[in-house]
């Protein structure tokens, strides 16, 4: 992946080799930015199942490169529908319902459980859910061989001692390297967040929510549900939990993500097994559908959801210049379904900042210009997403009101798709020549 343009007289260091990181270093080999990306890993790995995109993000793909949108296309799920569908919501709790078995009168006819309340659409365009480990496979594809160094676990970041302002980075493995910026895309659990922001800061919380994640083959599914419901994105609220059903693997897969709440996590690991009768226990007052696609979950797990209960105050430093990236930046829980996109967006805006530099010393007025036009918008979904898992388990403020939970959903999305990222871009450019 070459450039014709000269090489920018500073080199970047990007730590981490997940989705964010492999992203922006497609960004900055555009602009012909020396880099050197570091992963702590002996080979680029993603943890973890699918990621969803809409439209409106992968339109920022194909602006950051067109191979990003090719790659996700060969690899993406989806079952078109016309008009686009995000998902039916129905209510899948007994206790919701009256004695007739309604959950709802609506427009003069009575809902019972099961049936469906309301669709959330979802706007027109390339769309839908990739593995994660398929998807980072794709970017590989983009990345020269020599970029990457591995087994590189990052320890700590200093300032350099020779009056440059560089960064010095400290490898578990006695190393060091010299750069004249840090790119943290390290996570969750990113160290360089606690490097810029401080260890107690920097800390995930646990979000009150976990979440099991399973398979059911899709003849199974329809055994269950009927014909046409497994192949189209499906909804199922509830008091404290709901239950997401979609066609993967070009329909011949169901996947299941069901969610529960409770106040604490004391297990030392997120990721933990389980057995079919502890996940089903938790949907026992749910309806028979729900109960029946809970007991035919194919090698379920359960994953804690955590995300950064102290929004960043700032996602840069200087002395030494370090800025931070996607989760590092903002990890959130998945309730809106925007996560990963949030991670392409900054790669974009501070791939693009990173291509009007000139100098070392543009460097932090980039890292500026970055922070005040992604800080907003990205925590403001760190918020919403989690009111959304609040929303979705009938805990909102409005509790089980049925009705203004679809007003709610109706809109909750708008802002971030149909928000023009463009704009914010020349936002940034001008907020960086005002520096």
């Amino acid at each position: 992946m070459g450039s014709s343009l000269p090489p920018k007289p500073f080199n970047i260091a990007i730590i981490g080799g997940g989705i964010a990181g492999l992203t922006l270093t497609i960004s900055l080999l555009k602009h012909n930015i020396p880099l050197t990306l570091y992963e702590a890993a002996s080979q680029f790995e993603e943890i973890g199942a699918g990621v969803g995109f809409e439209p409106c993000m992968v339109r920022i793909m194909d602006l950051i490169s067109p191979g990003i949108k090719e790659g996700f296309l060969r690899c993406a799920n989806n079952v078109e529908l016309d008009p686009p569908l995000w998902f039916t919501v129905r209510v899948g709790d007994r206790r919701k319902e009256d004695e007739e078995g309604v959950v709802l009168q609506k427009d003069g006819r009575k809902i019972r459980l099961g049936e469906p309340i309301f669709e959330m659409p979802a706007r027109r365009g390339p769309r839908g859910g990739v593995h994660r480990a398929q998807f980072l496979d794709e970017l590989v594809k983009l990345v020269p061989a020599d970029v990457a160094k591995f087994r590189k676990k990052l320890v700590n970041i200093t300032r350099a001692d020779d009056g440059s302002d560089d960064a010095v980075l400290h490898f578990a493995d006695g190393t060091t390297a010299q750069h004249s910026a840090v790119i943290g895309c390290d996570g969750i659990k990113s160290r360089t967040r606690e490097v810029v922001l401080g260890k107690d800061e920097a800390q995930p919380v646990f979000s009150g929510k976990y979440v099991y994640r399973g398979l059911i083959p899709m003849q199974k599914a329809k055994e269950i549900m009927g014909e046409q419901e497994p192949t189209t994105p499906q909804m199922y609220v509830g008091y404290s939990g709901h239950v997401l059903t979609f066609p993967i693997a070009n329909g011949t897969i169901m996947n299941v993500v069901a969610f529960s709440s409770k106040a604490e996590w004391n297990d030392p690991e997120w990721v933990v097994e389980t057995s079919r009768e502890q996940m089903c226990s938790d949907y026992t007052r749910w309806s028979p559908t729900v109960q029946a696609i809970m007991a035919n979950m194919k090698n379920p797990d359960i994953w804690a959801l955590f995300n950064h209960g102290t929004p960043a105050r700032t996602y840069f430093r200087t002395q030494p210049r370090i800025c931070l990236v996607g989760d590092a930046a903002h990890a959130t829980t998945p309730h809106q379904g925007s996560g990963a996109g949030m991670c392409i967006e900054d790669c974009y805006i501070l791939g693009e900042l990173l291509g009007e530099a000139n100098s070392t010393h543009d460097l932090e007025a980039v890292f500026r210009a970055y922070d005040e036009v992604r800080r907003p918008r990205s925590l403001k979904l760190v918020q919403t997403s989690r009111e959304a898992g609040m929303l979705w388990e009938l805990q909102g403020p409005k509790g089980d009101d049925l009705e203004a939970l679809e007003r709610d959903a109706l809109e909750r999305m708008n802002w971030i798709w149909d928000h023009d990222l463009t704009k914010d871009l020349d936002q940034a450019k001008m907020l960086l020549k005002q520096q």
